[in-house]
């Protein structure tokens, strides 16, 4: 059974009902096994596992889970060395016993080389969530950016959010054929820009793109997630041209260009 505690956050919450809230749970392993697996997009792959998901518990549409992958070496004992890397649940379906992941497709690595040559019955080690990072639905409206790696947790949040919800989305992909159709409830408005060929995270399209939209007024979340750097620039453009409330924001960088598996939270 997982076991959800609240931290401190909860009392920033009763304060400010419109404060996120931080539940962490007792993680675990899990064997899983592929299940399913669709192209969805040019480099973008659902797979969908299913096997021992008794219990699993994520209430965040931007909590992660770790896969773990074979590096291409092995141990003392002959069994394979394996990497972990951080991955949205995309989603869980408790009647179905399915988790869905999306993995983007881009430069080799172990997630890509695994997720390339995934088939049914191919086994798959997972790990948490750790905790969860509740954000509220009671804005006037909400703001999602991303590059690729944060688009399954903009899926999430679409999926999940109430109908009528007004929602803006901003996503980075390379071209029209990496463009994902969200399926959702929403009152949603969504914006690609694309890099056309400018490698992921040297390209200022997401930057160039939101200086050129008309935002909604009223109060409204941003959440951000993409190259760490590009990130940390956003968030601030957010709050001096666009009057973004810092603590009505998440800038997260999901990876780092010339690093590995890093992800940092942008709060200054």
């Amino acid at each position: 059974m997982s076991v959800a505690t609240r931290d401190s956050a909860t009392e920033a919450a009763a304060a400010d009902p419109r404060a996120p809230q931080r539940v962490r749970h007792q993680p675990r392993r899990r064997v899983l096994n592929v299940k399913q697996v669709d192209k969805i997009a040019a480099h973008m792959i659902r797979i969908t596992l299913a096997g021992d998901l008794d219990g699993f518990t994520s209430l965040g549409f931007d909590d992660h889970i770790k896969l773990f992958f074979p590096d291409g070496t092995t141990n003392a004992d002959g069994a394979p060395n394996m990497l972990g890397r951080d991955f949205t649940p995309r989603r869980y379906d408790p009647a179905a016993n399915t988790l869905a992941i999306d993995f983007a497709i881009h430069d080799a690595g172990p997630a890509t080389r695994w997720a390339a040559q995934a088939r049914p019955g191919q086994a798959l080690n997972i790990g948490g969530p750790r905790g969860s990072f509740i954000i509220p639905t009671t804005y006037d409206w909400h703001l999602l950016i991303a590059d690729e790696t944060g688009l399954p947790a903009i899926g999430r949040r679409l999926a999940e959010l109430p109908a009528g919800t007004r929602v803006v989305v901003l996503g980075e992909v390379d071209g029209a054929a990496d463009e994902i159709a969200f399926a959702t409830k929403t009152d949603v408005t969504v914006t690609w820009a694309h890099r056309n060929g400018v490698p992921a995270g040297a390209s200022d399209v997401l930057a160039k793109t939101l200086s050129t939209m008309k935002l909604p007024s009223g109060d409204y979340y941003a959440w951000v997630a993409c190259e760490s750097l590009t990130a940390k620039a956003l968030r601030r453009r957010l709050i001096a041209d666009h009057g973004a409330n810092p603590k009505w924001m998440r800038a997260a960088g999901y990876w780092r260009r010339g690093a590995v598996a890093i992800h940092d939270v942008h709060d200054d």
